[in-house]
């Protein structure tokens, strides 16, 4: 039984988290919003962290109604483009902005400031079936991966002599997707290095209907995600060279989870920031409240010290 989306869980958050979050760092919200706060707030980019910013924008309309914030998902890259053409005043990514995301930007003189907004871990997972894998090696994920494997490793057994023969049926993030970004990179050393005989999406569900409809499945994505469908996959440790560890908050905070723990980022126009009101409030409200919507949205909260520099950042932008 696959989990209910993320999503389609914010509309239900209960009534006594909305009334903290009013009550702690939206203060300011609910006091602008006696004066009738209105306008819009967009937001496109990561799949990943779409239901973080969707979290944010459900748990916001309740301090202010007038504000109306819609999240897209076009992907981390497809977010940037649309964020560089001034299209959008918040990009949702997880991962940095690239070189020449950031050329563009500057070419279109879009201004902008980086916050670190939560964090998240990507999970490797097989189906629940697999006996043979308790725990995989960056070596063994980057032999899976890897693009010179097309065509030549095709079963487990390619992987490591002692497993079974059985076909590997692969299922991982779409190329506009940041975590398909961050994965490749991380396991096979360049960003966007990896064999093309996969089944891609930008919908983490898919992957998750593959790998639980194939014994031989494995596929990767966000740590919360995976811990929603726990019944339908199964999550396996990963051995980076310092003994074998599971994805958890702890683990992901600590950087023990490496190297497929990350930070995860919303990048906010300077410029609208300073001349839209209700987009300054509802940042402002994002960042004081990081941690009760990271928990709302499945996510991990920030360390006091991301926490820090993210609100000087912030600070800063405001002037």
């Amino acid at each position: 039984m696959f989990a209910v989306p993320r999503r389609a869980l914010l509309g239900a958050a209960s009534a006594g988290m909305i009334l903290v979050l009013a009550a702690c760092g939206g203060q300011q919200a609910s006091e602008t919003g006696e004066g009738g706060l209105s306008g819009d707030v967009v937001i496109d980019g990561s799949s990943t962290v779409e239901p973080l910013s969707s979290a944010a924008a459900t748990l916001y309309r309740d301090v202010e109604p007038g504000v109306n914030v819609t999240v897209a998902t076009s992907g981390t890259g497809g977010g940037f483009q649309r964020f560089c053409a001034g299209e959008t005043d918040i990009s949702d990514a997880s991962r940095p902005i690239s070189d020449e995301e950031a050329a563009a930007c500057a070419e279109a003189g879009v201004e902008y400031t980086e916050i670190v907004i939560a964090n998240d871990g990507l999970s490797v997972v097989v189906n629940p079936e697999n006996d043979w894998l308790e725990c995989v090696t960056t070596e063994q994920l980057a032999t899976i991966w890897g693009p010179e494997s097309e065509g030549t490793v095709t079963s487990w057994q390619d992987v490591d002599p002692s497993f079974p023969d059985e076909p590997l049926a692969l299922y991982g993030a779409g190329t506009d997707s940041g975590t398909f970004d961050y994965f490749t990179e991380a396991i096979n050393g360049e960003e966007g290095a990896i064999r093309t005989d996969y089944s891609p999406s930008e919908d983490d569900n898919l992957t998750v209907q593959g790998v639980a409809g194939s014994k031989g499945g494995i596929g990767f994505f966000g740590l919360s995600y995976a811990e929603e469908n726990a019944e339908a996959v199964k999550l396996v440790p990963v051995d980076s060279g310092e003994g074998c560890i599971t994805p958890s908050t702890e683990t992901v905070q600590d950087g023990s989870y490496s190297p497929l723990g990350r930070p995860l980022y919303i990048y906010v126009n300077n410029a609208k920031y300073t001349e839209n009101a209700a987009l300054q409030n509802f940042v402002d409200y994002y960042l004081e409240n990081q941690a009760p919507i990271a928990e709302e949205a499945l996510f991990i909260p920030l360390t006091d010290e991301q926490q820090t520099t993210a609100q000087e950042s912030l600070e800063s932008l405001a002037g």
